[in-house]
């Protein structure tokens, strides 16, 4: 990567895929800067949502951090239409700041950081909730988001198998195969119940726009299943999320703000900062049903920015 002096550095999908970020480091990362807002180290506003009623979807997420110390702001559209112009559904860009002066540091492609840190939270959740013996993992829905935990779960999981059902099939046969280059045998199911089935992990990334009509139905899930749901739960039908035998979201006081909340609050055990602190228990029992349901959270863009931005230093790439 070039950078002119006195231009603001741009860190590139490729640049960051250069920097060979690990799934232990990303994780880690997101852990230690989840405990720093405990601390009061960290800090984070609930993200911001602005549907325009065509079928976009507009984001933004600020977070701040003692250590590094930035300001990561991420902006994010999604827009179905972008399909026919030849360009991904979702982009978004995340601009990192000094957080002591305010100066500009590098934008950072937040395309790369949306899929990574999606991932990563899901990590840090099936960390404490899935069973470690976990081999069999569903994938519902096969895109971007479900390759990036395909990479994750495999780092942390004894896999041997993946099972993966979505709407369409070049998406679902990629993932296959992508599973096949890591020695994991690949199933291409015909309905979504023949996926989850058998599965230790479920993981749903269920396209949001057009809003999916519910279809997934918790009572598939065998004794000592995870579930991570990216998807607002909204393929989930909602009466049979009473089976899970614990269900921990994200962010307490972002879901207080949302005016539809994913999940009905009684079934709600906690969120993601009180289970990696200790306050919600992580699992009890090899037959407990869990899951983790999320709209994201902006500690983890700011993880991952902020990690790729300390790992470009460390390497020289981003002297000036």
């Amino acid at each position: 990567m070039t950078i002119q002096a006195g231009s603001l550095p741009y860190l590139s999908g490729e640049f960051l895929d250069s920097l060979t970020i690990s799934t232990s480091d990303m994780v880690d990362e997101i852990e230690r800067q989840i405990v720093g807002q405990r601390r009061g180290d960290v800090w984070c506003a609930p993200k911001a949502v602005v549907l325009p009623g065509d079928n976009r979807y507009i984001m933004a997420t600020l977070g701040v951090a003692t250590e590094p110390r930035v300001l990561a702001t991420k902006s994010l559209v999604v827009n179905p239409r972008n399909a026919e112009r030849g360009l991904p559904t979702l982009n978004s860009l995340i601009t990192l700041l000094d957080a002591e002066t305010g100066l500009p540091l590098a934008a950072v492609d937040g395309n790369w950081v949306t899929a990574k840190r999606t991932a990563g939270l899901s990590a840090v959740a099936a960390r404490r909730l899935a069973r470690a013996d976990s081999a069999c993992v569903a994938f519902i829905g096969c895109g971007v988001q479900a390759r990036g935990h395909l990479e994750v779960l495999a780092d942390l999981f004894p896999l041997r198998e993946i099972r993966a059902f979505g709407r369409g099939t070049v998406n679902r046969d990629a993932l296959c195969r992508m599973a096949e280059t890591r020695g994991l045998t690949a199933v291409a199911s015909d309905t979504a119940g023949a996926a989850v089935e058998p599965a230790d992990i479920v993981v749903t990334t269920v396209t949001l726009i057009p809003e999916p009509v519910p279809f997934l139905d918790a009572h598939w899930l065998k004794a000592g299943a995870f579930a991570t749901i990216t998807d607002l739960a909204l393929p989930w039908l909602p009466k049979s999320m009473a089976v899970f035998d614990r269900i921990v979201i994200d962010d307490l006081a972002q879901e207080a703000q949302m005016s539809k909340p994913m999940v009905k609050p009684e079934l709600v055990a906690g969120d993601l900062t009180g289970l990696v602190n200790g306050d919600v228990p992580a699992r009890q029992s090899a037959s407990e049903r869990t899951a983790f349901a999320f709209r994201g959270m902006a500690v983890g863009d700011l993880a991952l920015a902020g990690l790729a931005f300390t790992r470009g230093k460390a390497v020289g790439a981003l002297d000036a």
